[in-house]
């Protein structure tokens, strides 16, 4: 079954590669990626290979660690928090990074220094809440998530004040358009700069997620099972930000699919970590892939990601609601 989450986002990337406003032949699209990784001469017409190549695949490579990332984090968010309805921008990475973009898209209207603003702020933003949250020298869950709050809205405020400040006819709809979330100017070269802090929160994430479960039990338990609480709160912390951050800072903010995502991933192989946190980065993957093969097929001009993942997410969270009574769990 395992192999199952391995091959199904293969598969939907493989699929999303033929799809678009530009039609290509699945032996088209085979010969191209044959050439390519292979480094041979391609019989297939420069125009094919520019789609499949330079277009499409680094926008679907990025759009699954995108979806894999936030879906990943979220789900240890919530096995952290204990509490089903947090998702990967509880502690105001998502906030912060785009208090950072608008920043730099203001100041310098480059794309680089775009993404390592983003970077940048999400990051400080989550040094923030971890350090309200240990007002009392110790992290109780409440109050992380209340420090999550406090700094999401003050950077959500920042933003609204950069916004009003910038100007209308340029600087605020690159602002607008990049808080709604999109893969449009993905490239190679961004999955190399932000694939590193992916990695490293994914590959932590993945390595210490069985001490999730500890954690979720409560404090008290976790100590008595000889468990630093702290320590290792920490670590979950800064990895889920990291791969958060990496996401956020080239994807814009792409709400509901930390939240969202691993419930699914509950739904079909149960609450354990050490198999609910590969499995969310798999559903996560095919998830952020297919919605974005709608935002660009469903209408003339590309639909925001954001736009899409909210209205799945939105009835879903009601459910949510609905079954938790706005508890835990």
């Amino acid at each position: 079954m395992y192999l199952l989450f391995v091959l199904i986002p293969l598969l939907i990337m493989l699929a999303s590669l033929l799809v678009g406003r530009y039609p290509v032949s699945i032996a088209t699209v085979i010969e191209v990626l044959w050439c390519r990784m292979t480094l041979q001469p391609c019989q297939v017409a420069d125009i094919y290979q520019a789609v499949v190549w330079d277009i499409r695949l680094p926008r679907i490579i990025l759009g699954a660690m995108v979806g894999g990332c936030l879906a990943i984090s979220g789900a240890a968010f919530q096995g952290l928090f204990r509490n089903p309805l947090v998702s990967s921008s509880i502690l105001g990475v998502s906030s912060g990074a785009g208090f950072g973009a608008a920043l730099a898209i203001i100041l310098f209207n480059q794309v680089a220094a775009t993404y390592t603003f983003a970077f940048g702020f999400g990051i400080l933003a989550v040094v923030l809440s971890y350090l309200i949250g240990r007002v009392y020298n110790a992290t109780p869950t409440i109050m992380l998530v209340l420090g999550g709050v406090i700094v999401s809205s003050v950077f959500s405020a920042l933003i609204s004040l950069l916004k009003y400040l910038a100007d209308p006819m340029d600087q605020l709809p690159a602002i607008v358009f990049w808080l709604m979330g999109s893969l449009a100017s993905a490239r190679f070269s961004n999955i190399l700069v932000a694939g590193i802090p992916m990695l490293i929160g994914t590959a932590g994430l993945i390595a210490v997620r069985w001490r999730i479960n500890v954690l979720s039990m409560g404090d008290r338990e976790a100590h008595t099972l000889g468990i630093n609480t702290s320590l290792n709160k920490g670590i979950l912390i800064a990895c889920a930000t990291l791969a958060t951050a990496g996401a956020v800072c080239v994807s814009g903010i792409i709400g509901w699919v930390g939240l969202v995502i691993p419930h699914i991933g509950r739904m079909l192989v149960g609450n354990d970590n050490r198999v609910l946190i590969p499995v969310s980065f798999a559903l996560g993957a095919s998830f952020l892939v297919i919605v974005d093969d709608l935002g660009r097929l469903l209408t003339g001009a590309e639909i925001p990601l954001g736009i899409l993942t909210a209205l799945v997410g939105g009835p879903f969270f009601v459910y949510l609601l609905k079954k938790t009574k706005g508890g835990g769990w």
